[in-house]
């Protein structure tokens, strides 16, 4: 039987905005796809601020079968998650050109249902609310989770670690030339002790939307 996941830590990052100001978690507009890349220069996140309290968290399980608990949300209304951005079916991430995954607040044509994280390359959709667990298509595992670490007195987030299935590994072989050509020789280095926040439709010209 395996193991469960334990979570695993990298540098502590504060998350900051495009000001460089430290992003408060009470100020995070609910809905909005924010982007940032922890653990590796060149590994997306989902930032969301989902508007209500998740304190229930969820039992999960990765591909190779390990278990583990995800808390739920963080923040003063504990409603702030984030996720790897790079989908558990064949990898899609944002780009700066463009994006098949994002998190939808409405249904579409293609999934119809709302608050979900969908990705339009094969339409694995992930509850954001549920740790990421898979709700429908061919992802064989959750997002990976970020570990957020909320400061109350000052209302800072600071990312980490990770919780659940990483895909770090096949995505620096799978993407190897394009992550070369986006972040040049930094694409594997850590995050480092700041991560800029930015919204997806500032980050990426090209939203998919299916």
């Amino acid at each position: 039987m395996a193991a469960d996941a334990s979570p695993r830590y990298y540098s502590r990052a504060r998350l900051v905005g495009t000001d460089g100001k430290p992003v408060r978690a009470a100020a995070l507009p609910a809905h909005t796809n924010l982007v940032f890349h922890y653990p590796f220069a060149a590994t997306p996140c989902f930032l969301l601020n989902l508007g209500r309290r998740l304190e229930a968290g969820a039992s999960l399980r990765t591909a190779d079968a390990h278990t583990y608990h995800w808390q739920g949300g963080v923040g003063p209304a504990r409603s702030i998650v984030a996720y790897s951005a790079i989908c558990a079916h064949k990898m899609s991430y944002p780009t700066r050109q463009i994006s098949f995954i994002s998190y939808r607040a409405e249904g579409s044509r293609a999934g119809k249902r709302s608050r979900v994280i969908h990705c339009c390359s094969e339409h694995s959709e992930y509850d954001p609310a549920q740790g990421a667990a898979v709700v429908r298509g061919p992802a064989l595992q959750p997002l990976a989770a970020i570990l957020l670490d909320y400061d109350e007195p000052t209302g800072e987030l600071h990312a980490v670690g990770t919780l659940g299935g990483e895909m770090f590994d096949e995505f620096f072989s799978k993407f190897e030339f394009r992550l070369s050509t986006d972040f040049g020789g930094k694409a594997h280095q850590p995050a480092g002790d700041i991560c800029e926040v930015v919204e997806l439709t500032t980050y990426c010209r090209q939203q998919v939307q299916c």
